[in-house]
């Protein structure tokens, strides 16, 4: 968080410093011309494109901060000049521009730096003691090591049985937290039917202790629910596009506006493909498929073609990231994601939100229901061009990867929001701008 804010103001005090100064030598009031206005824009642009490189807490080595901070201030003072060259106006002097840029790759290495310091001591922070099987133990300590949105480490776990073990004093759990230094308790179903242990649990939460679910732990630390703990009454809460009528007519609206102010970059990339397809990517421009909607009912997406027409594909063949059918241009397109460009028509039409769970083909769902429990509940929102499991975990390859992405999708269904929206497509900006692919 510390680095994060100090990237933010940094990248404001520097490029109006910059700014006052060159004012100052050329004899202008700075925040009396528009050239205020354009370097708080400038200022927004270096911290988006910095944002959407990992910075500052997703680079983890000097070299890489050192990269990073490069690429962004990069991509900013291209953005910029472009916009100036297609004002035809000199809205920012280049002293502004580069200076600027120059000043901050060093701060945002420094950023990086101190982001990486506040997340080893948030780890410090969240030491947890499971009270749960073996096997739930082996799985939450598999999940921490694929993401966290609060950084955690499993320093021990006790069976329910070892836990209620009596040494003439304490309980065996109260031991193991003294022992491995918890400060996090973390009790399974199995473990909150046994009231000795939850009255223990009680006794260290008063004497400073955090005590949490496993499903309260799994929505708060790594953003998603968890599968083991699922039963139909615990996804009986508010789903706000079903429940909250002004979220939906919100969202609806939103969708149209960025789907309509999308529409001119659709037009370029189709304009470039039908010059670049018939040398390296030969076939349709578009890819049509059936997908699964809202209340399953069934649509036809539309993408940019990425692999090379085959007749003798089979029906449950998942696509892999290396699929040997994807083309060259079909990879650059899928790496920058604009082959998914064209399914801002099918949000024009009702069919897809700008985000949601993503839509299946209707033969993958029907698998898919009868294996994963409560799958079809994700059916009940809009589906949409990205989500909260797309910038969490990313591509589903097979349905252990289905399985992962829908604790994913039902923390979405339970938290869904303008806020949590807005997230969602901010990460998203960071997922295209970093490339990874899908």
């Amino acid at each position: 968080m510390l680095g994060r804010a100090g990237m933010i103001l940094g990248t404001v005090g520097c490029v109006t410093s910059v700014g006052a100064i060159h004012a100052a030598r050329h004899d202008y009031g700075f925040t009396d011309t528009a050239r205020f206005a354009w370097s708080l824009t400038y200022a927004v642009l270096l911290v988006v494109a910095g944002y959407g490189v990992g910075l500052p807490e997703l680079v983890d080595r000097t070299a890489a901060a050192v990269g990073s901070a490069v690429r962004a201030v990069a991509i900013a003072a291209v953005a910029i000049s472009a916009v100036q060259l297609f004002a035809g106006d000199a809205l920012l002097p280049r002293f502004v521009v580069f200076g600027s840029a120059a000043l901050l790759v060093p701060w945002y290495v420094l950023m990086a730096a101190v982001a990486d310091r506040g997340r080893a001591s948030d780890e410090a922070r969240a030491r947890v003691l499971l009270i749960g099987s073996p096997q739930e133990a082996e799985l939450l300590r598999r999940d921490l090591l694929i993401g966290c949105e609060r950084p955690a480490q499993l320093v021990g776990d006790l069976a329910v049985e070892d836990a209620l073990a009596w040494d003439g004093s304490n309980l065996a759990m109260c031991n193991a937290a003294t022992r491995t230094g918890a400060n996090v308790i973390v009790l399974t179903r199995e473990a909150l039917l046994d009231e000795r242990l939850v009255h223990q649990a009680a006794i260290l939460h008063e004497s400073g202790l955090r005590l949490r679910t496993l499903t309260m732990f799994y929505e708060q630390w790594l953003g998603k629910l968890p599968i083991a703990e699922l039963e139909r009454t615990s996804l009986l809460f508010d789903i706000s596009e079903v429940h909250r009528l002004i979220y939906a007519r919100v969202t609806r609206v939103a969708d149209v506006l960025l789907g309509v102010a999308g529409l001119p970059l659709v037009v370029l990339v189709a304009g470039v493909l039908l010059l670049v397809n018939p040398v390296a990517n030969r076939g349709p421009l578009f890819y049509r498929q059936q997908r699964v909607g809202k209340n399953g009912k069934l649509f036809t997406i539309l993408k940019f073609r990425t692999m090379r027409p085959q007749g003798t594909r089979l029906i449950n063949e998942w696509t892999t990231e290396d699929d040997p059918r994807i083309t060259s241009v079909g990879r650059v397109l899928r790496q920058a994601h604009l082959d998914e460009l064209p399914q801002l028509l099918n949000v024009l039409r009702g069919e897809l939100s700008l985000v949601g769970p993503r839509p299946e083909q209707p033969h993958y769902v029907e698998e898919l229901v009868a294996k994963l429990p409560f799958y079809e509940l994700r059916h009940l929102v809009r589906p949409g061009l990205t989500g909260w499991a797309q910038v969490n975990y990313g591509y589903a390859g097979n349905e252990s990867d289905s399985l992962e992405k829908l604790q994913y999708d039902f923390y979405y269904l339970r938290h869904q929001s303008l806020l949590l929206d807005t997230r969602i497509l901010v990460r998203t900006i960071r997922s295209v701008l970093r490339r990874r692919g899908r």
